[in-house]
């Protein structure tokens, strides 16, 4: 598949997608009861991703829980739980939230602590129910990521994020629901799991799920202070840091700044998720085209490729998919998609793939240089070759040993002093895995 690059919001920030190159883990059919839709939940998933009883009106409570299928499951778990538990609506809006994800067991002998956890946030799907990862399964590249670090003796702990398989709309890209969704499903499954898992955590993250671990961190030390963060792993960052005065940045081609230049696929999935959540007064619809409403359409009740297909199909671009009243529909993005500063308070491995023409490359410099300038602890590899898709698993020779310090109760190497701006995107190299 060619590279699609595109863009959510300003020249602070850095987008990117999840997997995006992958054909694997659409969604499926199921013989398990349907749903009714609703507005922003095509149904589409089992009865399990709505509540039997009520919302528990605390955070980071367990609803309910079901076994699921090994054979699904990444290679190595000995155990898979799906789990529907209570968040804090990461909208403003008053009420909790439920939210859906899994627990992943690895096999072998647990340790007499438990566990230690890897909180792994995912990169896009979609913004459909459908689109969840609990459903619709990981792609051959996720699998193998998450085998390593099973292998490896982490649980896994991987939330859906608010909106995905859950009634509501998916507020893509957003920070805070994100945060939000990610730290109450470690709370509701370290009470769920007592013993099993230890509540020692890192964060990792790839393309959306990059940004979602950054802003998940950057939330914890004031909304879970609970939760004992070491450490966060982000590959193919996608994020956006509101700038310092001393901030580095590098000039970031216009496909990935000009919301009328980028891939028609996440155009939609900006208006239709992120936007929608801001604005849920306004249907959506009434800022599109006639061709966005067909779009529209595909997003509400399909996953990423087959948006992919639809614009292809359909030959159009962003341009057109709106009319002139998108503009107001979009206020207050920017600001739901920026994480206030760039200080982490846990060590950040960053890893950058140099043939990224999906996310670029300056973008991701301009995040780890700001994350550098506001003195984060960063180590930032940078891997010649690699794709947004084939940087992943090569990065594992790095973010393993990384992490393991930490587990060891080491400082791990950091190279903010060495970083410089990396170029123009290579060409990918061949008979790489997933290095499409």
């Amino acid at each position: 598949m060619r590279h699609r690059p595109f863009v959510l919001t300003s020249l602070t920030a850095l987008l990117m997608l999840g997997g995006c190159s992958e054909t694997e883990g659409r969604a499926h059919v199921s013989h398990e009861a349907r749903l009714s839709t609703d507005l922003y939940g095509d149904g589409g998933v089992s009865a399990f991703y709505r509540p039997q009883t009520a919302i528990p009106s605390m955070p980071g409570q367990l609803i309910q829980q079901e076994d699921m299928d090994l054979t699904t499951l990444p290679k190595g778990t000995s155990r898979g739980i799906r789990i529907l538990y209570s968040s804090q609506n990461g909208l403003g809006k008053s009420g909790p939230v439920a939210v859906s994800g899994q627990v992943l067991l690895p096999q072998g002998k647990m340790p007499a602590n438990g566990w230690p956890v890897v909180a792994w946030e995912h990169g896009t799907t979609g913004i459909a129910d459908v689109c969840a990862p609990s459903w619709r399964g990981y792609s051959s590249r996720d699998k193998a990521y998450l085998s390593r670090w099973l292998a490896e003796g982490f649980a896994v702990i991987a939330s859906d994020y608010q909106g995905l398989g859950t009634a509501g709309p998916h507020p893509y890209l957003l920070y805070q629901p994100e945060g939000y969704s990610v730290l109450n499903g470690l709370r509701a499954s370290l009470k769920g799991f007592p013993g099993q898992l230890r509540n020692w955590i890192v964060l990792v993250g790839q393309s959306q799920g990059s940004g979602a671990a950054l802003g998940t961190a950057w939330l914890t030390p004031s909304y879970a202070p609970d939760l004992k963060i070491h450490g966060v792993v982000a590959t193919g960052l996608v994020t956006g840091f509101a700038p310092s005065p001393t901030a580095k940045h590098s000039p970031i081609p216009e496909v990935y700044t000009d919301a009328t230049k980028m891939d028609s696929a996440f155009a939609m999935l900006r208006v239709e998720g992120s936007d929608q959540a801001l604005h849920p007064e306004t249907d959506s619809r009434s800022v599109m085209t006639e061709a966005g409403r067909k779009m529209s359409e595909v997003a509400r009740h399909a996953c990423l490729h087959n948006l992919f297909d639809k614009a292809d199909e359909m030959k159009v671009q962003s341009n057109v998919l709106f009319n002139d009243k998108l503009p107001a529909f979009e206020a207050g993005h920017d600001t739901a998609f920026t994480i206030p500063d760039a200080k982490i308070s846990f060590p950040v491995f960053a890893g950058t793939g140099l043939a990224d023409g999906e996310a670029g490359v300056n973008g991701q410099y301009n995040a780890v240089a700001a994350m550098c300038d506001a003195e984060t602890h960063v180590l930032w590899k940078r891997y010649p070759g690699m794709t947004h898709n084939g940087a992943v698993n090569v990065s594992l020779k790095d973010s393993v040993p990384f992490v393991k310090s930490l587990l060891a109760g080491r400082t791990p190497p950091q190279n903010c002093s060495a970083i410089k701006e990396p170029g123009p995107v290579e060409k990918p190299l061949p008979n790489i895995p997933w290095n499409n």
